[in-house]
């Protein structure tokens, strides 16, 4: 495009907004040039690890959970473009599904920094300084599985034998699975890491789970006239990946930290006070985004069959 083309394009850009295009050239001239550090925020970036301790290592653990987040901020954004865009394709689901996929394989093969790249007696040491602060309270985590699903997809069987033959959406979300992690349900009685996460966002996930309600991307995909098989298979990957392959890798890798070194037991909890290896594991969970796409005997065997090391082999393969 010709200078000439460019300065009329600019002229039509903030008349059309109904501004004096004569003030932006004028901001314009003055602007300093943009650099790789402020733009990146590189500076601000850098200084968000905040250890609790000495420990080396501790770093590294802060670091990777902030990765993590990032990761998962990368996977709301394409989220919210599927439920919010007017007209579905499927060519478009092909292409935000398949990043959905790449993002949440990089956070699977991401755990070898975890389980190999900190010293294992420094950690059991000083994660006794993060208590009561659990990765269980990510509620980027949780957002995910709202945009994904709908709440009934996320109460598991213990908690569907509490739900009433018609259960509210309300009434879903105060049995989702989640909640067994940090909650009696004989008792009532909750973790204070349960009581934080609860005091700071049930409200906004609840709002969220209303605002979703009929617009989840398992709702949307009602809207296409059809589901080719590559599509289908796109959305099983990513089903797969998310809530078996992760949730697997993620015990593996507290199981080399928190099992005592040399025995099959353990009896380390998470810094959250949870019975993790009952919580992550998707058997126990029984999260599914897209069940209609499973069938009953995948569901029946949903994550049982498999270890933490038959993951990390399909992923090499």
């Amino acid at each position: 495009m010709e200078q000439e083309q460019i300065i009329q394009a600019i002229n039509e850009k903030y008349k059309n907004l109904g501004e004096n295009p004569d003030t932006y050239f004028k901001g314009l001239l003055q602007a300093k040039p943009i650099n790789y550090w402020d733009y990146i925020e590189v500076d601000t970036l850098l200084s968000l690890q905040k250890p609790r301790t000495d420990f080396p290592d501790e770093e590294i653990f802060i670091m990777y959970h902030q990765i993590t987040e990032l990761t998962l901020k990368l996977m709301v954004h394409e989220i919210k473009q599927v439920v919010s865009k007017e007209t579905l394709t499927e060519e478009f689901l092909l292409d935000r599904i398949q990043r959905l996929n790449r993002y949440t394989e990089a956070l699977i093969n991401s755990f070898d920094i975890m389980r190999d790249g900190m010293n294992y007696d420094d950690y059991n040491v000083f994660r006794m300084t993060l208590a009561p602060a659990s990765g269980f309270q990510s509620v980027q985590f949780r957002h995910i599985e709202i945009y994904c699903t709908r709440l009934n997809n996320l109460v598991n069987d213990a908690g569907k034998e509490n739900l009433t033959d018609a259960p509210s959406l309300e009434e879903c979300f105060e049995y989702i699975y989640w909640k067994d992690a940090g909650t009696n349900r004989e008792t009532g009685a909750k973790t204070l890491t349960m009581r934080q996460f609860e005091d700071k966002y049930a409200e906004s996930l609840l709002d969220l789970a209303r605002k979703m309600k009929g617009k989840t991307i398992e709702d949307r995909l009602n809207e296409l006239p059809s589901i080719s098989d590559e599509l289908k298979e796109k959305l099983r990957k990513f089903d797969y990946l998310y809530n078996i392959a992760w949730p697997l890798v993620h015990i593996n890798t507290a199981k080399h930290y928190l099992d005592k070194k040399g025995s099959n037991t353990t009896d380390a909890t998470g810094t959250g006070g949870s019975q993790w290896k009952k919580y992550l594991h998707p058997a126990f969970q029984q999260r599914k985004f897209f069940p209609n796409f499973w069938d009953d005997q995948e569901i029946d065997g949903w994550g049982k069959e498999l270890t933490a090391e038959d993951i990390l082999e399909q992923r090499k393969s």
